[in-house]
């Protein structure tokens, strides 16, 4: 027996969920913040920095790590102050802590899954950065963490005196290379700054890559005049064009222009998968013949022909399902098991047509 009612409903619930998938990552301001708490983010220049330093002695000197955050803070621009009393638009707290103190299960999903998020299970020395808005402490928390768990070990291997001054060294050390100003920036909206520092040319070309990244989580639409100029360097164009694929839908044009002309693989191939993304994002579906046109030219390399598969499953259409079925059973004929590049296109295109073809799976 066939249920019409399901038949159109599902595939609807499950293309907006997607929908709304593609579209969480990429938001400039989370949803928690009041109007009025975006007022003060949008206001932030003087900075209060509160370190606290814990070790097996108990507390200690914060004065090299507060001036490691102040110096930090003001290669973005912002302004600091070292005692509450001062005035100040927001407070970034460091807690570093020679044996992390246990906190509880972590929430997972979202933030907590990022690679500098707090870890429940690192029990080493570790410093967690947070920040309070308006005396509220806001649900924004990193950590940097030492390569070494046991801080007493690790100073009898290096030779060193002490093994809590040996910890807090370290640490210091991880703060001086993590990039928490440029995430505070983004976190805060302040788009400005990163594109100044951006533009800068004393800026490294791994730090503009970790700016380009944030931009284009931030939707920050008036970064695409930055973002073009950055196509133009190839260290950074595959950045670029990632973070294109986060803004609106007037980078469309530019991007089917690369995928079909630009002579670098990975720039075709790069500009698809971006292609998707504004798609999937917007629900615009203008996208979808660009990338059937070059879903279907023989000469396109297998490669871009991946991404333009990804792509064309981020937004589910009708006109696609034909072309990747042909597409598909033309990969079926070729056996060749050990080439991963083959592997990874038919994985595309299966993945592709099971979005596209909603209609035979809940029939």
């Amino acid at each position: 027996m066939r249920y019409p009612f399901r038949m159109v409903v599902v595939p609807i619930l499950l293309s907006t969920f997607a929908l709304s998938l593609l579209a969480s990552p990429g938001l400039a301001y989370r949803e928690y913040f009041t109007p009025e708490q975006r007022t003060q983010l949008e206001k932030i220049q003087t900075v209060f920095v509160d370190v606290l330093i814990l070790t097996d002695k108990g507390t200690t000197d914060s004065t090299p790590l507060i001036d490691t955050a102040v110096r930090r803070l003001a290669e973005v621009g912002y302004s600091t102050v070292r005692q509450a009393g001062q005035p100040h638009d927001v407070v970034v707290r460091v807690k570093c802590e020679q044996r992390k103190t246990w906190e509880g299960t972590a929430v997972t999903g979202g933030d907590a899954d990022l690679p500098d998020a707090p870890s429940r299970l690192w029990k080493g020395p570790a410093c967690q950065l947070s920040y309070l808005l308006g005396g509220m402490k806001i649900k924004w928390q990193k950590e940097v963490r030492t390569d070494f768990e046991d801080a007493v070990a690790a100073a009898l291997t290096a030779q060193a005196p002490d093994a809590a001054q040996y910890a807090i060294t370290k640490l210091q050390e991880a703060l001086e290379k993590y990039e928490f100003p440029l995430l505070l920036a983004a976190e805060w909206g302040h788009s400005d700054r990163l594109l100044r520092l951006l533009d800068s040319p004393d800026t490294s070309q791994a730090r503009k890559l970790k700016i380009i990244s944030l931009l284009g989580d931030m939707q920050a639409d008036e970064a695409m005049p930055k973002l073009k100029e950055a196509l133009k360097d190839r260290d950074l164009a595959r950045q670029a064009l990632a973070a294109i694929g986060n803004l609106g839908r007037d980078g469309i044009p530019l991007l089917v222009e690369l995928m079909n002309s630009s002579p670098q693989l990975e720039v075709q191939a790069a500009a698809a998968k971006s292609l998707g993304q504004i798609g999937g994002l917007h629900g615009d579906a203008s996208v979808v013949l660009p990338l059937l046109t070059k879903l279907q030219d023989l000469k396109t390399d297998w490669t871009v022909l991946t991404e333009v598969a990804w792509a064309l499953g981020k937004i589910p259409d009708k006109r696609s399902i034909q072309p990747l079925y042909d597409l598909d059973k033309k990969l079926q004929a070729i056996r060749d098991p050990d080439n991963m590049t083959l592997k990874k296109l038919k994985e595309a295109v299966f993945w592709a047509i099971k979005q596209c073809d909603t209609w035979d799976q809940y029939s």
